[in-house]
């Protein structure tokens, strides 16, 4: 597997710090001025290639802003300080507005359904995933995520645009198809900046793909002397898609915290794959529920998942070579079983945002408590100090990244202990 700009791809913790100490070592004082620029699989080197790692949280956004601050001064890197915060701007979104979510998966049912029922609508369909469009770049974007398990950023906005507006199929379907396809699949970035590209995220305003704009951003992989077809197809207007009206923005209630013990469980997920150190517990795995996806993932990031997973336990296990580790577990029996031959009275689990796996919480809680078991979600202080900025639009957060960044302390390196549970600090609601 090769990553964004061709080098050989591991789902592990080290080569995410490998890959932020290079892009730190010099590239990210050119990322603004380069980022948008799409040069074709194995030369995206203007950007990180870190998502991948931040959406598993092999590496946590806190300490990829530390380092980044560490080395260079914040008027030189806003930019890809902004990005890092955008991820948190999207989860912290969706946080408020959860019906934002199951709206997605309503609506994606109904799409999948008339998939069978329309056979237009099917043709259509599978000549877009199968990148039988007849548009040369929408095709080869489709080609380079289907092999690799990424596109360009800027293509993403373009394919979508393309997807919604000049093949006027349901943009629900779309994201489907990228959520199951990117390595950094993320539930709430990739809903959330579809709808934006569609004209629901922010109300009348859409993205519109052109040509000239591909000419600027894409030329040197597509207007380099080779064929370009069905340019001439292209939307020449983005009408915004409409919607009910979304209810009110919900405040957030977040769990409080529960200092850990040693002995008690730790129960990693894939959405939080990152452990502290501060204490030794008894017993370590990882919850995987069999039914946490709408439809099957790419064997692309199957595979990046499950070296990821694999890649959390045995750091763990070098960690606390005394500790019970073991390896995955799918369904809740396996989970209660795992409780009673460890003992275990408490479970400590990273809190689960809007998404694949939140639902299998609920379950998993009453069957742990039947069994005399708690079980304890924790909030990084990163996000609870963040999200509830995240009302809005990303401005009312990005107001604020100076102030967060020193109230965190992320300018002058991360406090080990507020990585994972958070002191009570008074943060104002938008």
């Amino acid at each position: 597997m090769r990553d964004e700009a061709g080098a050989v791809l591991e789902a592990s913790r080290a080569q995410g710090m490998e890959k932020l100490h290079r892009f730190l070592s010099g590239r990210v004082l050119g990322y603004r001025a380069s980022r948008n620029y799409d040069r074709g699989p194995g030369k995206h080197d203007a950007v990180s290639g870190l998502s991948p790692y931040i959406r598993y949280r092999l590496l946590l956004e806190p300490e990829v802003l530390t380092r980044t601050l560490d080395e260079h001064e914040l008027g030189k890197v806003g930019k890809f300080v902004d990005e890092v915060f955008w991820r948190t701007y999207w989860k912290g979104w969706l946080e408020h507005n959860p019906t934002v979510w199951s709206r997605y998966l309503r609506s994606l049912e109904e799409a999948q359904d008339s998939l069978h029922s329309n056979p237009a609508l099917r043709a259509a369909y599978f000549d877009a995933v199968n990148g039988k469009t007849g548009i040369t770049p929408f095709d080869a974007w489709v080609e380079e995520l289907c092999d690799t398990g990424y596109v360009h950023n800027h293509a993403r906005m373009w394919f979508a645009s393309i997807w919604i507006f000049t093949l006027k199929l349901p943009w629900v379907l779309g994201a489907d198809f990228f959520l199951r396809h990117l390595l950094d699949g993320d539930c709430a970035s990739n809903t959330l900046s579809w709808r934006w590209v569609a004209g629901l995220q922010t109300k009348g305003k859409t993205y519109l793909t052109t040509v000239n704009n591909l000419r600027k951003y894409a030329e040197a992989r597509f207007f380099n002397g080779s064929e370009v077809s069905g340019l001439d197809r292209l939307a020449s207007s983005a009408v915004p898609l409409q919607e009910p009206p979304l209810p009110p923005a919900s405040p957030l209630v977040l769990p409080s915290v529960a200092e850990p013990r040693a002995g008690e469980g730790l129960l990693l997920t894939e959405e939080d794959l990152w452990f502290d150190r501060l204490i030794e517990p008894g017993a370590v795995s990882i919850w995987r529920p069999e039914a946490n996806t709408v439809a099957a993932c790419s064997p692309t990031v199957q595979g990046f998942k499950d070296a990821a997973c694999a890649d959390a336990l045995a750091r763990c296990a070098n960690e606390w070579p005394n500790t019970a580790i073991c390896g995955s577990l799918t369904s809740v029996s396996q989970v209660v079983d795992w409780v009673r031959t460890n003992q275990l009275q408490r479970v400590h689990m990273a809190y689960v945002a809007q998404g694949l796996v939140r639902p299998s919480l609920a379950p998993l809680n009453r069957a742990l408590a039947e069994c005399g078991c708690e079980l304890s979600l924790f909030v990084r202080t990163y996000d609870r100090q963040c999200w509830p900025h995240c009302r809005r639009g990303f401005f009312q957060l990005r107001k604020r990244i100076p102030s967060l960044i020193e109230q965190m302390g992320l300018d002058r390196g991360m406090p080990r202990q507020a990585s994972l549970f958070f002191a009570p600090t008074n943060v104002p609601a938008e």
